[in-house]
């Protein structure tokens, strides 16, 4: 059984630049097992973070959202009222935000945030979740954690405010963890300890986890299926290693042929070479292109792909999906 369930989800904003709402997330459908890591990639307006943050009921009072089905462990999300959500958040679902300076409180003690989420969720004395609150901060690799515990947000720097942030999202056992690019601040060792501590409680705690990353590398190591989303849509979704190895959707065999030192094509890239990039932007979402979404940006278009929407393809039995209607099928990239 899925522990995250969605199918069919659409999300609107309304705006003054048309009388329409704009439709930025269209159709989107993807299930999560318990205990199972699902990594999501796609460049800057591709809609990762905004799913999120309607799968976490904090979209802003613009956003209109719907679905045919959006359950977590059975709740169907969308009917929530505010109150029943509090109790959700933290406990059942919990987000590692992009930007810690902005999902902190400035003017609250990092021991102040971290002891009343604790103290909420978990029902602990104030002690005991002080206690638990260093413990945290000290597993994340904060140095003088008891020290840190009284600072204020704008006294750490990015990479340690980002820490405690992945402390605060982690310390009360959420059965599912969205990590919006939870490393982003962070040096390269620091970065390495925190998606191995990611994944070593995964793997403890049975916990499932939504990874959002640019990072090709990061999810072809640590996520099970991997989810490309391209302005508003998923064109390519399967196990990680059949997309890394065999992508079908030209998008993704350009992102991952934009890699250094990747095989494309069963060729290995010369040393000092250019690395290949992909032409043009992701379209805004009130710009959309007509057909494919990615046909303005791709070298194998066609008159048929600008007529209309492409319809995603499922293939069996490797359970691998892809928007295109000319796949690849001789690109081999590792």
């Amino acid at each position: 059984m899925s522990l995250l369930e969605v199918k069919n989800l659409n999300i609107h904003f309304k705006s003054d630049r048309s009388k329409e709402p704009i439709h930025a997330v269209r159709d989107l459908s993807f299930s999560l097992k318990q205990g199972e890591m699902l990594g999501v990639v796609g460049e800057s307006g591709s809609g990762k973070s905004i799913t999120n943050l309607a799968l976490m009921g904090i979209l802003a009072d613009s956003a209109i959202v719907k679905a045919d089905v959006a359950k977590l462990n059975g709740v169907d999300l969308l009917s929530l009222k505010e109150k029943e959500w509090q109790k959700i958040r933290g406990q059942e679902i919990s987000m590692i935000f992009q930007d810690p300076m902005t999902a902190l409180n400035p003017f609250l003690s990092v021991q102040f945030q971290m002891v009343e989420t604790i103290q909420t969720h978990l029902g602990l004395s104030k002690k005991d979740a002080i206690d638990k609150a260093v413990e945290l901060l000290g597993l994340v690799g904060i140095p003088s954690p008891k020290d840190r515990l009284k600072a204020y947000p704008f006294e750490l720097s990015g990479g340690m405010a980002q820490r405690v942030m992945i402390a605060m999202a982690i310390s009360t056992n959420p059965k599912l963890l969205i990590a919006d690019e939870p490393t982003t601040a962070l040096d390269v060792t620091i970065q390495k300890q925190i998606l191995n501590l990611i994944k070593m409680l995964q793997e403890k705690n049975n916990m499932s986890v939504i990874l959002v990353t640019h990072d090709l590398g990061v999810v072809s190591e640590y996520s099970e299926r991997l989810q490309v989303m391209y302005a508003g849509e998923i064109v390519e979704s399967g196990k990680t290693t059949d997309l890394i190895t065999h992508p079908r959707h030209p998008y993704t065999h350009a992102l991952l042929a934009s890699r250094p030192g990747a095989l494309v094509d069963n060729l290995k890239r010369m040393p000092k070479t250019p690395l290949p990039s992909i032409s043009g932007i992701v379209p805004a979402f009130h710009q959309r292109p007509i057909g494919c979404q990615f046909n303005p940006r791709c070298e194998f278009v066609t008159p048929e792909c600008q007529r209309s929407p492409i319809a995603i393809e499922v293939m069996e039995p490797k359970h691998r999906e892809f928007r295109c209607i000319h796949p690849i099928q001789s690109g081999v990239i590792s």
